[in-house]
């Protein structure tokens, strides 16, 4: 029989060791199992899907899961340096080489009009555009050339002009989808009636993910009213929740806010749990008439009454295409 010497401070320090490792490894566990499962193994060679933010993260791990199916991949990223090293690393694990990597800020409206310029010059058609990059200011709240919120052009405004810019060889798909990487921290923000609030370009808040929980709740308001005005046509659009991820977008929490988080993020899950509804809602043939919804887990999830008012969703598109300059010679929607 195991007697513990409770008295023994080493003894202590060692079952309690043990028991937190323990507890990590079931909690562990139990994100893997709760993370969704992907019900089609389908092959998706001769689709061409565009991943924004394909350098890091689970935009990284979502370009390796569909280049292993065969896709063609256009890596949509900032840093072309990291992007080059993930494409090097993809292409010798998968043996796909079919992975091209482009430049572009999302949160720059000339960017995103180079970048769109580029693919229509230079490709026939997207299947699958996956909006996947996002960034959380935190306390450095900054503002794009654009006059725009960094938050918000990067996680919607940015997207939303992509979205009109590349629609034509979306709709030449057999069966196009639109997909955001949203997140279910958009439940703790709304956008006002007024819109007041869709450029906060000074804003303060003891709260710092507020902007990037509205940039959220602004994404899902986009995909419904997208899913709405593409009635009729070939395209889907939905959005989803990953999970809370351990990925690069924490390294803007500030110092000593940081060191506090470092244990959080041992609870957090991985990046390869976090693809799972993005590679469900890009290869499985169960969505492919589904439109306008909200995923979690690879299963259909509810939305609060707030984040799903027509009138709000309409006003609010048309306030986004005067803040991204859409003009009468752009595409329309």
């Amino acid at each position: 029989m195991l007697l513990i010497d409770w008295d023994s401070p080493i003894s202590m320090v060692a079952y309690v060791a043990v028991g937190i490792a323990a507890f990590v490894t079931l909690y562990k566990y139990y994100l893997h199992l709760t993370s969704g499962k992907i019900p089609s193994s389908r092959n998706i060679e001769g689709k061409t899907i565009l991943i924004t933010g394909a350098n890091a993260g689970i935009g990284k791990e979502t370009a390796r899961d569909l280049a292993k199916r065969g896709a063609r991949i256009i890596m949509a990223c900032r840093n072309m340096e990291t992007a080059k090293q993930a494409r090097a690393e993809i292409t010798a694990e998968s043996g796909n080489s079919n992975l091209i990597v482009k430049h572009v800020d999302l949160s720059s409206l000339s960017s995103v009009r180079q970048f769109a310029q580029d693919i229509n010059a230079t490709e026939t058609v997207i299947d699958v555009l996956i909006h996947n990059a996002g960034v959380s200011q935190g306390f450095d709240n900054r503002v794009t050339a654009d006059g725009l919120d960094l938050t918000l052009a990067t996680n919607c405004y940015g997207p939303f002009l992509l979205t009109h810019l590349l629609i034509d060889l979306l709709k030449k798909s057999d069966q196009g989808r639109i997909i955001f990487v949203s997140s279910k921290l958009y439940q703790f923000t709304y956008v006002r009636k007024d819109l007041s609030n869709i450029n906060p370009i000074d804003y303060f808040s003891l709260f710092p993910v507020e902007l990037y929980n509205l940039s959220k709740h602004i994404e899902i308001m986009f995909t419904q009213e997208l899913a709405r005005r593409l009635e009729g046509t070939r395209i889907t659009a939905n959005c989803l929740h990953p999970g809370v991820i351990d990925t690069g977008i924490w390294r803007n929490i500030p110092f000593p806010v940081n060191l506090l988080f470092k244990p959080i993020q041992m609870m957090l899950r991985t990046p390869e749990q976090g693809i799972r509804t993005t590679v469900y809602l890009t290869v499985s043939p169960e969505v492919e008439n589904i439109s306008g919804k909200y995923f979690r887990w690879c299963q259909l999830a509810k939305l609060n009454q707030r984040v799903q008012n027509k009138d709000i969703q309409q006003r609010l598109w048309e306030a986004s295409k005067a803040l991204v300059k859409l003009t009468d010679n752009d595409p329309k929607i």
